[in-house]
């Protein structure tokens, strides 16, 4: 069976190979809207390493980290759409749309190619808080109003949004700190300055584990495999799941033998077994796509979102 399925898998991959002939012959950009040694940056090394392995050309991954990923969103959706320049999509590109009226490009300038991974968020909480779990910090937090303070990566990131429905679900108050990027938050949770933060497992989970930081919960609908010792929300008696994803993008025009041909090789990358160890060390799930089922992602974000964006009038010019 594994010799057919291996002759099946040559046949179908000869005539993609030839509609996509000469792609790549020069370096490929993935572009990344966040800066380096995040949790959008770290998976986006891993997949180009590998797929420079695979395609012959070099995949050079470059950060440009600003404005919640909008400057690297409107920079690769205006490049040739030829394959040479990519994005590493996130939430953000959907969530964007919602937060700002124009935020220079809209989802139908973004060509899907796959899904990378899907993650769930933490609830981290600094060491100088005495809690021991979500119902504790809750209590904690009314009997101290005004003194304990929560960070945000920008207005109407997920980040600030998970935040603010948490404080509606709680009936409890916190000060806001916005903060230009997700590396520098973790340094203040782990100095006891910033109290409080939803943040993407990955990006917490190494402080976690040393046992500089608190996670007092996960959003996702049971524990993770990689956590059985941190608690769901919903064991809390909260029901909140919520999910962040990573996905690779192209702009929109980008010939489709060239999309197919990506699309299969990043999902190789993400079905390898040293791919699951760094995804699911972090607490995040590996999960590749094809091109429609991210676009269906995309567009769920989106309509999942924009309520929420309403409510807390955090929408943008």
């Amino acid at each position: 069976m594994r010799l057919v399925a291996l002759i099946i898998a040559g046949l179908l991959a000869a005539p993609l190979a030839a509609q996509a002939e000469g792609y790549p012959d020069r370096p490929i950009r993935l572009v990344v809207g966040f800066g380096a040694g995040g949790p959008t940056d770290i998976p986006a090394r891993f997949v180009a390493e590998k797929l420079t392995g695979m395609l012959g050309q070099r995949v050079l991954v470059e950060n440009k980290p600003a404005a919640g990923g909008m400057i690297a969103t409107r920079e690769v959706v205006h490049q040739k759409p030829d394959g040479y320049t990519l994005l590493l999509c996130t939430h953000f590109e959907a969530i964007n749309t919602a937060v700002y009226k124009d935020p220079g490009y809209s989802l139908a300038d973004i060509a899907p190619v796959s899904l990378i991974a899907r993650y769930y968020y933490g609830l981290a909480m600094a060491n100088t808080i005495p809690a021991t779990d979500y119902d504790g910090f809750v209590a904690y937090v009314k009997l101290h109003p005004g003194e304990v303070n929560y960070a945000t990566v920008g207005t109407g990131s997920a980040q600030q949004v998970l935040a603010r429905q948490l404080q509606k679900l709680a009936g409890i108050k916190m000060v806001e700190v916005p903060f230009q990027g997700g590396a520098g938050v973790v340094q203040e949770i782990v100095a006891g300055r910033i109290q409080f933060y939803v943040s993407p497992t990955l990006a917490i989970m190494p402080q976690y584990r040393a046992g500089q930081l608190k996670i007092l919960a996960t959003t996702s609908p049971e524990r993770l495999h990689s956590t059985p010792d941190i608690p769901t929300l919903r064991e809390a008696g909260v029901d909140f799941v919520r999910f962040g994803w990573l996905g690779v993008c192209a702009p929109k025009g980008t010939p489709a033998p060239v999309v197919a041909l990506l699309n299969r090789d990043i999902g190789q990358v993400v079905a390898s077994p040293e791919y699951h160890v760094l995804i699911e060390t972090a607490g995040s799930i590996p999960e590749s796509s094809t091109p429609d089922g991210l676009e269906k992602i995309m567009q769920k974000t989106v309509d999942d979102i924009r309520p929420t964006i309403v409510e807390f009038g955090l929408q943008k010019e």
